[in-house]
């Protein structure tokens, strides 16, 4: 049975993987400069840097994520960056108890959607995508 909706499943997968991003860094695009400030209010140097790195991961591997070119390298990067992200925006350990219960769903969330991501890198984005028609 599982095998008939493997493709309509990653479709899928990557679908929600990718909404989740391009919108968010479409919005630090048009909301530059406060993007640029809450990152720099975490302290992270080079703020300014920082969010155009934000941009073009969260919008252009997002892109590719969604219509499935080089999703599996789309994937890694992604995953990557949501990781080093959620121990910057969202830190559970070494912190006050009060931030860990802020922070503890997101952090967890974001670990879950990590996994999602690194699931389409280690498998692929299955054949409807432009990487499957591509093998073809």
């Amino acid at each position: 049975m599982f095998n008939a909706l493997q493709n309509p499943l990653s479709l899928v997968g990557r679908v929600l993987l990718a909404l989740l991003f391009i919108p968010a860094g479409y919005a630090k695009m048009l909301g530059f400069a406060a993007t640029t400030g809450y990152i720099a209010s975490k302290g992270v140097p080079l703020p300014a840097v920082a969010a155009a790195i934000a941009v073009l991961i969260e919008l252009g591997l997002g892109v590719l994520l969604l219509v499935g070119w080089q999703a599996r390298f789309a994937a890694l990067g992604i995953a990557f960056f949501t990781v080093v992200i959620t121990f910057v925006f969202h830190p559970i350990f070494g912190v006050a108890a009060e931030v860990v219960q802020a922070n503890s769903m997101s952090f967890w969330k974001n670990a879950a959607i990590a996994g999602g991501l690194l699931s389409v890198a280690a498998w692929g984005a299955g054949a409807w995508s432009v990487d499957g028609l591509s093998k073809k």
